[in-house]
């Protein structure tokens, strides 16, 4: 595929000054081949607060500083080596795209340097009256569409990567009007610190799926090693067996806020308590927070039988978030 390069202007993720009130936009359907809470999540909104702060479009805490768009993941590297499409939010025609980049994270040893191309692999869709979206990290290789290409609402037009400035599989997608960063959830910028309802470009179907939700489980299940959050990254665990030394539950969260406690219990198969832990309570809001506990085999070996976790995220003296694991040894 021939490789285009985007302007730098296209391809920065620092925010854009707020623009005036934008005319009513294109009607935007949900942009990846997954489902909200079960294979992908919203990890970060766009960042509304002009100043050193941070503020989604809910004046809470999911975004970062001057970040311009709405970042869906996947659950990690394993549903990124599937392939996940994205999809066109709006149909229009394809006015730039880059493909070539390579898709690994920008911590892990020797990842080249990112400056200038920070949206890795991209495609830009123009949708008329000034308006435009534009998708960030793509699989390389991936690209499914051309310069000047029209597309339809919904049609594929790349896999999920981990192309440019990211540690993890996501999508990166920008809304613009006239240049300027719009917010999807809340269009109207004129006075970006406001969290007041607004109808948002989103069609109903995309908007019913796209519920704010501070804190969701990413993974859980067993391991039979300690891991580390780059290890569930990976997405290659290995499962345990009666004759592993260690028994290992573990749970990944995103987007917990200062104050949440993570709880967790694992029990043998005769229901009592083999480790149990609460967290205190966290200082700061949290991107991903990896828990994990274990147990080590007895002498006598793993009773036979099924093995109980569960993980809970406490907040405001209430269960926000749990789930329940098991696995027979």
């Amino acid at each position: 595929m021939k490789v285009l390069a985007l302007p730098a202007f296209a391809l920065a993720l620092a925010a854009a000054a707020p623009a005036p009130k934008a005319p009513a936009g294109p009607t935007l359907s949900f942009p990846l081949a997954c489902q909200l809470g079960r294979t992908c999540a919203i990890q970060h909104y766009v960042d509304r607060d002009p100043g050193p702060g941070t503020r989604d479009y809910r004046c809470g805490l999911q975004t970062y500083e001057k970040h311009n768009g709405i970042d869906i993941r996947l659950l990690d590297m394993a549903a990124q080596r599937r392939g996940v499409n994205v999809l066109a939010a709006a149909a229009g025609t394809v006015t730039r795209l880059r493909d070539g980049e390579p898709d690994i994270s920008i911590r892990a040893p020797g990842a080249p340097p990112v400056a200038g191309r920070e949206c890795g692999n991209a495609v830009v869709i123009d949708h008329g009256a000034g308006w435009e979206t534009q998708y960030c990290h793509l699989a390389r290789g991936s690209l499914k569409v051309k310069q000047g290409d029209k597309v339809a609402v919904g049609a594929p037009i790349a896999h999920v990567g981990l192309s440019g400035a990211t540690e993890f599989p996501h999508l990166h997608m920008t809304v613009r009007h006239a240049g300027q960063i719009v917010d999807p959830f809340a269009p109207d910028m004129r006075n970006p610190t406001a969290c007041a309802a607004q109808a948002g470009l989103w069609t109903a179907q995309a908007k019913a799926q796209m519920t704010y939700r501070p804190g969701v489980l990413l993974n859980a299940g067993f391991t039979d090693a300690q891991i580390t959050m780059n290890d569930v990254e990976d997405g290659r665990l290995r499962a345990p067996t009666s004759a592993s030394p260690i028994l290992i539950a573990y749970g990944r969260a995103i987007a917990l806020l200062p104050g949440d406690s993570v709880e967790m219990d694992l029990r043998g198969p005769d229901g009592v308590s083999l480790a149990h832990n609460r967290a205190a309570p966290l200082q700061r809001w949290r991107a991903q927070d990896l828990s994990y506990m274990g147990k080590r085999r007895p002498a006598t070996g793993w009773p036979p039988g099924i093995y109980v976790a569960d993980y809970k995220v406490w907040r405001a003296g209430r269960v926000v978030i749990s789930h329940r694991m098991q696995i027979r040894l």
